[in-house]
């Protein structure tokens, strides 16, 4: 324990976001930097519990070493802290950034006092450990000669293939993208991310031994008995990319758009690419975001540096109470309001608002319908004569995901899927086709980026046990 009294001494603190008049004028992450000497200082408020929830099931998927991390910070060893974070956590640099930080929720001091800075600790170790050079390919003592191949190159298929590689086996990435990264490259704008931070881990993973193929897409371009014939495993981490849609009348109209499609493009421009596809931009528009979640905050923060007129969010669900509800208590990722850097920058931002139709004029948006809705015994039900109207040009559904895409590889497969629709697997994360894994996304259901790390690490893990024993069975 770095203090036995740096919980009761020191408050709790974080790096502060730029200015909002500056940072929407440009794409780069919106956090100013945070002193070496304040994040020794909040490593101090760490208690080294007996029972640190911090990184059990509840706080952190990966289970990070927290309290080991936070006091090698605050006694100022970088390198050993880097190493502890390192042994459960591939991509702390992801985790780091777009985490919503589970662990800080389930952090004991949080029972009565403000969590421990764990999210800020470990984004700077895994920067600091980059600079100083200590961040070097990690590669196997010796090469097993057995193949893999990684569908989809998100963070659970990354974390599995780099995992996979580390263990001497010949891993191929295939992504049907034109770059690597999967929601990491398109999905998540550079105000939160900036792409530098993936490709130097990429550069890692390539002097590791990973083989990474863009531009394809497998079940179209490469057939599933093709792909299983070449390949002695083969791991799905697609992702749950079928998104919620909003089936009401005049959604055909042209300036309503799926969020990814949206995000996806300004990435694409962000990178230099050329936009061959009709622009989607809000600049000089009216914009209306459907969805509360981080997806709809990321369509928010884009549509602010795009230079919208106008901007409003609505969302389904009631508006959640400003701290942590009785439903969800301590350790629980706690239901309660939550404001994001976005909606910092301005946003009309509305609860229990259910649209019910979209009207133009010469075949694009010019009207949202929607009413207020309450919700009762399990539905949610209008309220009377609480119709509305709202002049828009662009409309973004960011509602979420429904699941894995299936009428493609999976079916093709003849992989079996869960009550939820996602791909089944057994406790060792393979699916009913024998050679066959699935872990991320693509296995839950759209969920957090730390929950598709520990998958993709414990997908590797299944793998590498049915690879050694299975060709130990038959002698290769």
């Amino acid at each position: 324990m770095a203090d036995p009294k740096g919980f009761l001494k020191y408050p709790r603190e974080g790096p502060k976001r730029r200015p909002v008049e500056l940072r929407v004028l440009d794409w780069k992450e919106f956090y100013e930097p945070f002193p070496e000497d304040k994040l020794k200082t909040q490593g101090a408020r760490c208690m080294d519990c007996g029972v640190p929830f911090c990184q059990s099931a509840t706080g952190c998927p990966v289970v990070n070493l927290i309290p080991e991390w936070n006091d090698l910070v605050h006694r100022g060893r970088w390198q050993d802290a880097l190493k502890a974070l390192h042994s459960t956590n591939n991509f702390p640099e992801f985790t780091g950034r777009l985490c919503p930080a589970p662990c800080e929720s389930a952090c004991v001091l949080g029972i009565n006092s403000d969590p421990v800075s764990i999210r800020v600790i470990e984004w700077n170790i895994i920067d600091r450990g980059f600079d100083e050079g200590w961040v070097q390919p990690v590669l196997p003592v010796q090469r097993t000669g057995k193949t893999v191949v990684v569908v989809g190159s998100g963070p659970a298929g990354l974390a599995c293939a780099q995992q996979l590689a580390r263990a001497g086996h010949t891993v191929t990435v295939y992504e049907k993208a034109d770059r690597i990264g999967g929601l990491l490259r398109y999905g998540i704008p550079d105000f939160k991310m900036e792409k530098w931070v993936l490709d130097r881990r990429l550069d890692q993973m390539r002097a590791e031994g990973v083989e990474f193929k863009t531009g394809v897409h497998i079940g179209v371009d490469i057939d599933a008995t093709t792909l299983r014939r070449q390949y002695d495993v083969v791991c799905l981490a697609m992702g749950a990319e079928q998104a919620r849609e909003l089936n009401v009348p005049g959604r055909e109209l042209k300036g309503v758009h799926l969020a990814m499609e949206y995000l996806t493009q300004q990435n694409k421009r962000n990178a230099g690419d050329t936009i061959t596809d009709e622009p989607i931009t809000a600049k000089g528009k009216r914009v209306v975001i459907i969805g509360g979640g981080d997806t709809g905050s990321d369509c928010l923060g884009t549509a602010h540096r795009q230079g919208c007129s106008e901007v409003h969010q609505f969302e389904l669900l009631p508006e959640p109470p400003p701290e942590r509800a009785p439903s969800t208590p301590w350790p629980l990722w706690p239901m309660q309001l939550r404001t994001s850097h976005a909606h910092e920058e301005g946003c009309d931002r509305q609860w229990s608002v259910s649209t019910t139709a979209f009207s133009g004029r010469n075949g694009h948006v010019t009207k949202l319908h929607a009413q207020r809705v309450t919700f009762k015994d399990g539905k949610f039900v209008p309220i009377p004569n609480s119709e509305f109207e709202l002049d828009v040009d662009l409309v973004l559904l960011a509602m979420g995901f429904t699941g894995p895409v299936k009428n493609g590889l999976l079916d093709r497969l003849g992989v079996a899927y869960d009550a939820r629709g996602n791909v089944a697997v057994d406790e060792h994360f393979m699916t009913s086709v024998e050679g066959v894994f699935a872990g991320g996304d693509v296995k839950r259901g759209a969920s957090l980026i730390v929950w598709a790390i520990a998958e993709g690490r414990k997908m590797a893990a299944g793998v590498d046990r049915y690879l050694r024993s299975r060709f130990a069975r038959v002698g290769v």
